[in-house]
């Protein structure tokens, strides 16, 4: 072989050589470019208003807008409290569970005591479990307003409640929905308790405490008691769910979920 036919093979390889070096740097810088784009701004969520696709906060490989942030945490809280509005307000929802289960008021438990010593506490035991049914039918007037305080939701309360304490969610449901649930609750109640057999068991009761020898009087406001209390059981389980969301990756059951709090 000749010295001009060896030099023109190098030259080849060396073309060829460069060639792939060149065409395998193009190839890289693609593939970033590529990579790079997973980290744009996403569209917002046109579903809350005064929303915009100005990125929030950075998770994962991606930038959230408020628009995600805000279609992402209020489905949490609609998945959320549903889930607790259907715990609470079912058969034993309160009277099984010894987080929220109501007792007899504090004046009345003085009248429980008095009559266990005397064998007759099962008027006061049955007027107990009344009360906790009462709990669980008025419990299912909380879901409208739910529904009706997540979609008045402004950008600001998104904001607050995403980037807050664990139980902010909580405390905006509180402030929106104490008041008008209450008022709900309460004809619901005194349905439930006059329906149960709670004012006969009541009156019954405090037959026989009166007559025992030298007990005090004692005397309850039974729905204001157990409209307070099934408000109470409900705010603690939609924080309890509130938490879990932000910090336990099973609790965010959906795609959207999983990429809002999928960091937090």
């Amino acid at each position: 072989m000749g010295k001009g036919t060896q030099c023109l093979m190098v030259t080849c390889a060396v073309i060829a050589a460069t060639t792939t070096a060149y065409a395998q740097s193009n190839f890289l810088d693609k593939a970033k470019g590529v990579l790079g784009d997973t980290k744009t701004t996403l569209p917002g969520d046109s579903g809350l208003p005064g929303t915009s696709s100005k990125p929030k906060t950075t998770l994962g490989t991606g930038s959230l807008t408020d628009g995600e942030i805000g279609s992402g945490l209020r489905e949490a809280l609609r998945v959320g409290t549903k889930r607790v509005v259907s715990q609470v307000g079912r058969n034993d929802g309160y009277n099984a569970d010894p987080a929220i289960h109501l007792p007899l008021p504090g004046t009345l438990r003085k009248v429980q005591t008095a009559l266990r010593k005397v064998g007759k506490a099962e008027m006061a035991d049955d007027l107990e479990l009344r009360l906790n049914r009462a709990a669980e039918a008025a419990a299912p007037e909380a879901q409208e307003l739910f529904v009706n305080a997540i979609g008045e939701m402004s950008l600001e309360d998104v904001r607050k409640i995403y980037e807050g304490p664990k139980d902010s969610a909580t405390r905006y449901f509180q402030g929106k929905m104490t008041s008008p649930l209450a008022e709900r609750m309460k004809p619901i109640v005194d349905k439930s308790l006059a329906r149960v057999g709670a004012i006969r068991s009541y009156d019954d009761m405090m037959a026989q405490y009166k007559a025992l020898p030298f007990v005090p009087d004692a005397k309850a406001n039974l729905t204001k008691y157990v409209v307070e209390k099934a408000m109470n059981g409900i705010f603690l389980y939609v924080a309890k769910e509130e938490e879990a969301i932000r910090t336990n990756p099973a609790a965010r059951t959906t795609a959207i979920l999983q990429r809002v709090f999928g960091s937090s």
